[in-house]
């Protein structure tokens, strides 16, 4: 099976599940099809999610999800400040995919920053320091992702799941025994990690 023979019409999704969700969707050879913003409508509570805002969040996905689709979502990371708000939304889109009759692979979100070498450092060797704070982590994660795909959005919940959009396809590829398109070493590393977790 050539790329060629592949369905056209196969998508591959990167989630990034937050009270801003971002979801984006490639075509075989990685062109943007889906580049979309989800937030869940209703009242705003301060740290959590109401669980109109959660069904609201899940219908949108339902909406935006296709048969077929080859979906990669980032997992939760460790020690994260809001366990029990980013638990419920983990767990609604995960439902919601299942209610598609769809299924997933997951990769921590460490995998994704490796994916395009975003190691939680700056500086050259010798006189590094840590990325401090999340609007410098995700400034990094913008900077790799133009570096790497020539990939820019002004949403960093957009850029990330551009990013695992490109996990999605890579692994599908991996699995077809295709040639990836992304082969840096530690690009394939992330993509065997996943494949060794199933």
């Amino acid at each position: 099976m050539t790329l060629l023979e592949i369905d056209p019409a196969m998508r591959f999704v990167g989630i990034d599940p937050a009270t801003t969700t971002g979801v984006v969707a490639l075509d075989i050879e990685g062109n943007v099809l889906v580049e979309k913003l989800l937030r869940g409508k209703g009242r705003d509570v301060p740290g959590g999610i109401t669980p109109e805002q959660k069904v609201s969040l899940e219908n949108q996905l339902f909406q935006l999800l296709q048969p077929g689709d080859v979906i990669v979502k980032e997992g939760i990371a460790n020690r994260t400040p809001k366990l029990i708000t980013t638990s419920k939304i983990h767990g609604a889109l995960e439902g919601m995919i299942t209610r598609k009759k769809l299924s997933f692979d997951e990769a921590a979100p460490n995998a994704v920053k490796k994916f395009v070498a975003v190691t939680g450092w700056k500086g050259q060797q010798g006189s590094k320091e840590r990325l401090k704070g999340t609007k410098e982590k995700k400034a990094a994660m913008a900077a790799a992702a133009l570096k790497h795909f020539n990939y820019s959005n002004p949403s960093n919940d957009i850029v990330d799941a551009y990013i695992i959009a490109r996990i999605s396809l890579n692994l599908y590829l991996a699995r077809e025994s295709k040639p990836m398109l992304d082969t840096f070493p530690y690009q394939i590393e992330v993509i065997e990690s996943i494949l060794n977790k199933a």
